[in-house]
């Protein structure tokens, strides 16, 4: 049977998200840029620490709704132009009629080019073998440090000097 290779670091648990945050800062003072934080909410204290870019989501976003506005600007200009029905002399052509449209394609491609990039970002870093405990989505903040074996020492002095409850090697 095929075994997830696992990812050697080091797993530190937060009972205070404090001392998480004041860990997070010092791992990031130190190199250590690619942390995998577990919390069982989110938290704005957590994610200013951890410095993340913004998600390329958003974009992905933008360019399907200004796709579906033109999709439905151009289906229907081009089905009026091509059946024109004349009705009391109004011009054949005109925007008005078409938001509804527009808007209602807006939405769907930009939901459709949403989930498409959430599962497309999703796939680039995969999370198999890296170290998780149950209690993170109870009560506890984990951080995880991928590293080779001859800075875990250094990663696990500077958890427990952080305020960490428990500090295991993950190998």
């Amino acid at each position: 049977m095929f075994k997830a290779k696992t990812v050697p670091g080091v797993l530190g648990s937060f009972a205070h998200i404090d001392s998480a945050v004041d860990a997070i800062k010092g791992l990031r003072a130190r190199g250590h840029t690619d942390l995998t934080v577990y919390s069982a909410a989110p938290n704005h204290e957590l994610e200013e620490a951890l410095e993340h870019k913004i998600s390329a989501v958003r974009l992905f976003t933008l360019v399907g709704g200004l796709t579906g506005v033109s999709a439905g600007l151009a289906m229907t200009y081009w089905t009026s132009l091509d059946w024109p029905l004349l009705v009391g002399g109004k011009p054949i052509a005109t925007v008005p009629p078409y938001v509804v449209i527009m808007f209602e394609l807006m939405v769907l491609f930009g939901a459709l080019s949403t989930v498409t990039a959430v599962a497309l970002l999703s796939l680039r870093k995969p999370t198999t073998g890296i170290a998780y405990d149950p209690r993170y989505s109870d009560d506890l903040v984990g951080i995880f440090v991928p590293c080779a074996a001859d800075r875990a020492g250094d990663v696990e002095s500077l958890l427990k000097q952080a305020g960490s409850v428990e500090v295991r090697r993950a190998a």
